[in-house]
């Protein structure tokens, strides 16, 4: 039975996560602390304690996510109950694609660390150049969700983002471009329009400054060749061939769309049968059930969710 590893993106973090797993193994602890030590603060007290407005800004967020993600996967790693739980194939969702080339050993825990913290930088530097906006549409399929795009855009920024599942797609642009397409979604019957709480726009050219600092970082990072374990990739919906596709990938990721939905159909004709979700909270749970009711995905965000995993 093909086995593949799922890991959310930004957005997943709450206050308090990974607490309880550090306190109850100790193989998570020592993730947390390694990450202080590389990221030169202290990232485990703002997961753990917060606050939530230190925590979800984007230059912290992604770190924390990536190191919490990792805590849990280095628990089932080192469990001797976990040796059989092994992926075939491994996704992750934007920042959650980090985790993904690490957790299949193309890149090392410090390397993505140290490449999501300057991503996080590097987006939020971005997104202060120009006001920009996500805004998630729910009910309309992709032909309907562009023409509210070519309505509400007005010769301003404004393109389909995310593809996230049947029907949820996220526009991503200027932020007044953002604001009337959730006025006119109730035009297009969508069921709502919901504002996202990011810093900017996201997967548009308005991430191009990132971009470029991103590529400076990867250029500095050593990237194996994909062997046993398959990554898919967000922006193509197929399997990374090379090292150097992956960097490619990574940098094509901040201003092209992400294609959630279409990678997840991929791994299902694949004929992939088993999906873990590992990281804080239940975004890619949800959004799988919305891509495919018959196949269950085993969501590992707790520390009681890896007890049960693991008896």
């Amino acid at each position: 039975m093909k086995t593949a590893f799922l890991f959310p993106g930004q957005g997943a973090q709450t206050v308090g996560m990974g607490a309880e797993i550090a306190k109850r193994y100790s193989a998570a602890a020592g993730i947390f602390d390694k990450a202080n030590r590389i990221i030169g603060f202290d990232l485990r007290s703002i997961c753990f304690k917060g606050p939530a407005e230190e925590l979800n800004t984007t230059m912290i967020s992604q770190p924390a996510i990536f190191v919490t993600s990792a805590a849990i996967l280095e628990v089932i790693r080192t469990k001797p109950s976990g040796s059989q739980i092994r992926p075939d194939v491994t996704a992750g969702l934007s920042l959650g694609e980090y985790t993904a080339l690490y957790a299949a050993g193309v890149i090392s825990f410090e390397d993505g660390l140290r490449l999501v913290a300057k991503r996080g930088e590097a987006m939020q530097a971005a997104a202060k150049i120009k006001e920009g906006g996500m805004v998630s549409i729910i009910g309309l399929d992709e032909e309907k969700t562009n023409q509210l795009c070519d309505q509400a855009r007005q010769d301003e920024l404004l393109i389909a983002a995310n593809f996230n599942c049947p029907g949820q797609i996220v526009l991503s642009g200027d932020k007044r471009a953002c604001q009337r397409a959730e006025k006119l979604a109730e035009k297009y019957d969508a069921i709502k329009a919901v504002r996202l709480e990011v810093a900017g726009a996201f997967h548009t050219e308005m991430m191009a400054s990132a971009a470029e600092a991103l590529k400076e970082a990867l250029q500095k990072t050593d990237i194996a060749e994909p062997s046993e374990i398959k990554i898919i990739a967000n922006i193509s919906a197929d399997y990374y061939e090379t090292a150097e596709k992956i960097a490619e990938g990574l940098i094509k990721q901040l201003t092209c769309p992400i294609l959630w939905q279409q990678c997840m159909a991929k791994l299902l004709a694949d004929k992939v049968e088993r999906f873990y979700e590992i990281g804080p909270g239940r975004v890619l749970t949800g959004l799988f059930r919305r891509i495919s009711r018959k196949t269950k995905v085993i969501n590992v965000s707790n520390a009681d969710a890896i007890e049960e995993l693991l008896s």
